[in-house]
């Protein structure tokens, strides 16, 4: 009978720049990032020399307007989403920071002055940013953070002090946005603000995290604020307290929500690809009930996954009304069922699932982890049920 490995798309409900925007996207990644990826992971490394690419494609600030960037519409950056996180977790969540995490905030947030230094050089690739918000005793709970700042006098500099932890992109970053708890001048309580600290500033460090078996296609590192002193200017001007951080993670969350869609098509199709190949038994093993039923489920999970992603990227679009929750649902169904596909995937190639050819292992290392940062998936439960209860289960 004829095959097909896809019996709902979303291709005629795109128009044509969102429709070419994903056969760029896809071909570029195939060409250029898939051929690299297994060497990188095996050593623990980035592939640095494809930065000037991803901004030559639009990747870094995808969805801004204007200083250089590509301004995607919000079903266009999701779509390259997919295509990243197709590849690996590590390489959409390099761009996925330094969109969502480093730019948007200096873009939503920052003065004029930081917009112009900052924002043209980040498109381009030649600066890179880090988002310095988790502790390692605030990750879930962030306002718990114990890192402070303290201006020294009216309009002085800040002198912060503190430990932020697993933080894409540190041991690179030429900027880094940390959030601090922060005393002004003549003010009396603490306010969590944010500071642009930039590399080569006295006092900071940025070790490298080492011995990770996820990810390990991302730089991961720490922050370490040692009497660090940032001018006035430095500090981001538009908002106030913890709304700041957790606007941002909303803008990060929504591309993880497209991206790991990608990371479920890529475990599917090689499971499918497969098990029509292999035989056993006389036949291939796609023919077995219990393989069909693994495919069926994969599939299913993988077609909703997409008209969800769609759907609320519409309604970011139309009136950007998207509300956290709805990023929040997004965030948690998908990459559960990316996992949950990831997982059968393996199981139907047998020992050869481990092996980094077929890289399924690779993504499911991955989502393990995707499955915890940026809100854990029990943390998104959790708000979620405050949503449809009203009842707080959290403090």
């Amino acid at each position: 009978m004829p095959a097909t490995p896809y019996l709902v798309t979303i291709d005629h409900l795109l128009d044509e720049e969102e429709r070419l925007t994903w056969t760029a996207a896809r071909e570029f990644c195939e060409r250029r990032v898939a051929p690299l990826l297994e060497e990188h992971y095996e050593r623990g490394t980035f592939p640095r020399e494809l930065i000037p690419e991803f901004a030559e494609m639009g990747f870094l600030g995808a969805s801004l307007q204007g200083y250089g960037c590509a301004g995607m519409n919000p079903v266009a950056y999701g779509l390259t989403m997919i295509e990243l996180e197709r590849q690996d977790s590590g390489i959409r969540s390099f761009c996925s920071v330094q969109s969502a995490l480093v730019m948007w905030p200096i873009w939503a947030f920052g003065s004029d002055e930081q917009k112009q230094r900052w924002l043209p050089e980040m498109a381009k690739g030649t600066a890179i940013g880090g988002f310095g918000l988790t502790e390692p005793n605030a990750g879930s709970d962030p306002g718990s953070m114990r890192t402070h700042a303290r201006q020294q006098g009216p309009n002085g500099d800040f002198v912060i002090n503190g430990q932020k932890c697993w933080i894409t992109n540190s041991p690179i970053a030429d900027v880094l946005i940390v959030w601090a708890k922060t005393l002004l001048a003549g003010e009396s309580e603490p306010t969590v603000r944010g500071f642009l600290v930039e590399r080569g500033t006295p006092g900071l460090s940025t070790p490298e995290t080492k011995g990770k078996l996820s990810l390990r296609a991302s730089l991961t590192g720490e922050i370490v604020l040692d009497d660090v002193r940032v001018p006035a200017r430095n500090l981001l001007p538009g908002v106030k307290g913890l709304k700041g951080p957790l606007n941002c993670l909303t803008q990060a969350r929504y591309g993880i929500g497209w991206g790991a869609v990608g990371a479920a098509m890529s475990c599917y199709e090689t499971a499918r690809s497969y098990t029509l190949q292999r035989e056993q038994f006389g036949r291939p093993l796609a023919g077995f009930q219990l393989s069909q039923q693994k495919l069926a489920g994969m599939h299913s999970g993988i077609s909703k996954g997409l008209l969800l992603a769609l759907h609320f990227g519409r309604i970011k679009h139309q009136d950007g009304k998207l509300d956290p929750t709805q990023v929040c649902m997004l965030k948690r169904d998908n990459v559960a069922m990316a996992l949950d596909t990831a997982r059968s995937a393996r199981s139907m190639l047998g020992g050869n699932g481990i092996m980094g050819e077929y890289k399924i292992m690779r993504h499911l290392c991955n989502l393990e982890t995707v499955f915890t940062y940026e809100g854990t998936h029990e943390v998104h439960t959790l708000a979620i049920g405050r949503a449809l209860t009203g009842l707080n289960a959290f403090t």
